[in-house]
């Protein structure tokens, strides 16, 4: 096999990867769906709604919604027409090794681990954040320092006029990631259970407040819809312009972290009963539930509040926030208590889909065997598993963690395009190959898949952008020190 970092997996041994799978196939079409639902319902539509109305795009905020939705469904075509041809882990980085070859797959599969870890980490703060509010409502109050992170800890001691003790740790933050990684380890079949209970509460407490919200909807506050375009201080005293068309674009870039998580349905391949056709039905089910909810609560938000008024708390829990201010506040305890369980559903899906890249990429051999051990009982990866949960914990326990949704969306924007990319290329080289399911239109879908999230790349925190090439210049380090020389195509 040639030495070319462009070489690729031949289809041959994505065959043998299915038929010499250790892992337990378990999950149906709707354990998928659920799956993806869980991921992707989380910290956004509970958090992200109050940042994207206030700082980008107002009322318009449904459209930035359809915005990142139409990005979503051009990859997540693609996404479908991979999972049903080659239903194995590793997601987009395993649909890219065996058509555009392993250098870009490597880069990809890095992608995802930073959309996953960090995504992992986020949600775990963001957990203990609706857990504190949550015990608060029931008048239980944990020590500053024992859920707060050391420079977050001393900065709250000054602020309160408190005599500092000198240590933090987010506590709460460093139990869920280990209840999360418990559940993991023990296997597919629980982890799946326990999402699937937590999904329906969510589902219900979205449905609560788009039915209920509806009732407290003031159309004045959608006048204009989409507001002329100003300055607007963000929380470190920078002025940046807001709404407008292009607030609506920057909003759509903001709340993509929203919708992260139907691309990790993907990663189940190995557990999935029927995986080419399971996988095409979760994805796209996932997506487009989500996406109707989404908009339908970013109009009820934007409708009960103006965008205006979602400043200083009220961007932590503005759907809370909501209900309380138009005199609703036995409805925060719902919001509440739905947000601290579907955040768990949130880490619950990113973990996993975190260990089986790393599982995937370990297989080619361009990882370390730890990767791939599989436990001889549970039968998952649970070496790996343990691993993520001890750094998730550990960084989310002692690191402030601030706002991080734009490096896990630029490492999934990136993936998205990929995937157009190589499902498009696939198309042309291997035009015979049987398609259990093969996106419509695909000359139109995967072009305007590629456009669309490097448009919302485009569009993200510079910032951002800047620590997201920081991370793919240490991957590329990590491929060619050790990822290109134990590759197993070096072997053919």
């Amino acid at each position: 096999m040639s030495n070319s970092i462009w070489r690729k997996k031949p289809m041959s041994a994505y065959e043998a990867d299915i038929k010499n799978s250790e892992l337990k196939r378990v999950l149906g079409k709707w354990s998928l769906t659920a799956i993806g639902i869980g991921a992707i319902i989380g910290g956004g539509i509970f958090v992200l709604t109050g940042t994207g109305a206030h700082y980008h795009a107002g009322p318009a905020l449904a459209l930035s919604f359809v915005l990142a939705g139409i990005g979503c469904i051009f990859a997540a075509l693609c996404y479908a027409e991979f999972a049903a041809l080659l239903p194995v882990e590793g997601s987009a980085y395993a649909y890219a090794y065996g058509t555009i070859g392993e250098f870009f797959a490597w880069i990809i599969g890095w992608g995802l681990v930073l959309e996953y870890a960090m995504g992992a980490m986020t949600v775990a703060v963001s957990w203990s954040g609706y857990f504190n509010k949550l015990l608060h409502l029931f008048g239980i109050e944990i020590p500053y320092y024992l859920k707060n992170d050391p420079f977050s800890a001393a900065t709250y001691a000054k602020s309160m006029g408190l005599e500092h003790v000198g240590w933090g740790i987010n506590l709460p933050a460093f139990v869920v990631t280990w209840l999360v990684t418990y559940i993991l380890v023990k296997g597919i079949k629980e982890a799946a259970s326990a999402n699937n209970i937590i999904v329906v509460l969510k589902v219900a407490a979205i449905l609560f407040v788009i039915i209920v919200g509806a009732f407290f909807v003031n159309t004045a506050n959608w006048t204009p819809f989409i507001p002329a375009p100003e300055l607007v201080e963000h929380a470190d005293g920078s002025m940046k312009e807001a709404y407008g068309w292009g607030g609506i674009a920057s909003g759509a870039a903001a709340i993509f972290f929203a919708y992260i998580g139907f691309d990790a349905v993907s990663t189940q391949a190995g557990e999935a009963i029927n995986p080419k056709k399971d996988m095409p039905f979760a994805i796209i089910a996932s997506l487009v539930i989500c996406t109707v909810l989404y908009i339908l609560v970013s109009l009820v938000l934007t409708g009960m509040i103006n965008y205006k008024d979602i400043v200083g708390d009220a961007l932590k829990a503005p759907v809370a926030y909501a209900f309380d201010k138009v005199g609703q506040p036995w409805a925060v305890f719902i919001i509440t208590a739905a947000a601290t369980a579907g955040l768990i559903s949130v880490m619950l899906v990113m973990m996993l889909g975190q260990t089986r890249v790393f599982l995937g990429m370990a297989k080619d051999g361009l990882l370390p065997n730890f990767f791939r051990q599989v436990h001889p009982t549970f039968r998952t990866p649970w070496k790996s598993t343990i691993l993520v949960g001890f750094l998730v914990s550990v960084v989310s326990a002692f690191t402030p963690i601030g706002v991080l949704s734009d490096m896990c969306s630029f490492g999934t924007l990136f993936a998205f395009a990929m995937v157009c990319l190589a499902v498009l290329l696939l198309r042309y080289r291997e035009p015979n190959l049987e398609r259990d399911f093969k996106a419509p239109a695909l000359k139109i879908v995967a072009p305007l898949g590629i456009l669309t999230n490097l448009f919302l790349i485009l569009n993200l925190d510079g910032l951002a952008q800047k620590l997201a090439f920081g991370w793919l210049l240490i991957g590329l380090v990590v491929y060619f020190l050790y990822g290109k020389p134990n590759s197993n195509l070096n072997e053919k």
